[in-house]
């Protein structure tokens, strides 16, 4: 292998470094998921991290190597949120003025807290990749020292102190599953943890609608997409990093993808059984651990990311989630325009113990002398709710789900 630029030793020093900086997170049992596979499963709850992510480690870590001189001409970024905060934290932190380009439509949360950390933002672009182009050329005019999110060995080493933690805290450990963006926290985490103990499985986990790395290790060297839009946006980069990608080629076991259902469900999971607020991003191992149980040797440590969600997407993908888990059905039903018709279809909801949280009564569109009913309905699983649809056209409804 010839990615030397980052070593084991650097992942020590990052630690140091981050002493009194970044917080020791904890490390929590999932009984759910250790049911699911059969073997002990716990969580690295990244997402309590300082500034809401693991991001910080890293930006940090980059930021306090700078000279004095290099401090003084300001730090550039670019980032759809957690580096954001991370970069705007660390260079507060170390006295330093950071300006950071966001895309369009970044999360209204982490914009703010940015900003609340003392950064400039500003907006360019739709996707993490413009933002990048942009930042690294208000590098080149102002002479602003460009932090990269993941293509850099100070970066790598101080995420890879998580991997050091996580030995640290569960010794046992046979495989860790975490989220992959640009590369930068598998390659630091496999990096450490393979360092001490090469036994152990790194699985690395995109979202499916922006997955560059299994397209890039089929290829052997990195490959730009163009990433679909998808609610793991924190994950949604284009193109692996050089750095990243050799580190992760030798030394990442897998690299699995999992769909905007599976994300859902694991969110939904997170946040009802282990009571963790994780965002999109964050969640893509948990996520991968439902999916594809059988591949994961315990005990497994799923690190969750980030926390940062905006509340407004968190309602949405809380909704996205339950009926991905079969717990919110949402239908259509023609009924004759006549008095007492909509009164027995609601009947015979309630009579399946179905909960109605939402109705729409809607004639315009539809065939004369008939009425489109829309329901949104609280079920308490697939099964029940197969059971409701099943009902209905046993009843002579035509049901329409979705």
């Amino acid at each position: 292998m010839s990615a030397q630029q980052v070593t084991f030793e650097d992942v020590v020093a990052a630690r140091e470094l981050l002493a009194g900086v970044a917080v020791r997170t904890p490390v929590l049992h999932s009984h759910v998921l250790s049911d699911a596979i059969g073997g002990p499963v716990h969580l690295k709850c990244e997402n309590l991290q300082r500034s809401g992510s693991f991001k910080v480690r890293g930006a940090y870590v980059r930021i306090a190597r700078l000279t004095r001189e290099e401090l003084g001409r300001g730090v550039v970024a670019a980032s759809a949120g957690n580096h954001a905060q991370g970069v705007a934290l660390g260079s507060g932190l170390l006295g330093a003025k950071a300006t950071v380009y966001m895309p369009e439509g970044a999360p209204l949360p982490k914009v703010a807290a940015t900003r609340s950390y003392g950064a400039e933002v500003i907006f360019a672009g739709h996707t993490v990749d413009v933002a990048l182009a942009e930042a690294r050329e208000h590098a080149e005019r102002t002479g602003a020292v460009f932090i990269h999110p993941f293509d850099h060995p100070d970066v790598i080493a101080g995420q890879g102190t998580i991997g050091l933690e996580i030995l640290e805290q569960l010794p046992e450990t046979g495989t860790i599953v975490l989220s992959v963006g640009g590369g930068g926290l598998a390659a630091g985490v496999a990096l450490a943890v393979k360092s001490l103990r090469p036994g152990v499985r790194i699985v690395g986990v995109q979202a499916e609608r922006a997955a560059a790395y299994p397209v890039s290790l089929s290829a052997g060297h990195p490959v730009m997409v163009q990433p679909a839009v998808t609610m793991a946006d924190g994950i949604a980069v284009g193109r692996p990093g050089e750095l990243p990608f050799e580190l992760i080629h030798y030394l990442v076991d897998s690299v699995v993808t999992v769909t905007e259902q599976e994300i859902s469900r694991a969110l939904v999971l997170c946040l009802e059984r282990a009571k963790q607020v994780v965002e999109p991003a964050g969640v893509a191992g948990v996520a991968a651990v439902l999916a594809h149980p059988q591949v994961f040797e315990p005990p497994v440590v799923a690190v969750l990311s980030g926390g940062n969600i905006d509340p407004l997407l968190l309602a949405k993908v809380l909704r996205h989630g339950l009926a991905a888990a079969g717990r919110y059905l949402t239908l259509r039903v023609s009924l004759p325009d006549r008095p007492g018709t909509l009164a027995a279809l609601t009947a015979e909801v309630a009579r399946l113990r179905a909960n109605v949280l939402d109705i729409a009564h809607e004639r315009v569109g539809v065939n004369l002398g008939e009425v489109e009913v829309q329901l949104q309905l609280e079920t308490r699983g697939p099964e029940h709710a197969e059971e409701v649809l099943g009902s209905l056209r046993g009843h002579g409804y035509r049901p329409v789900s979705g």
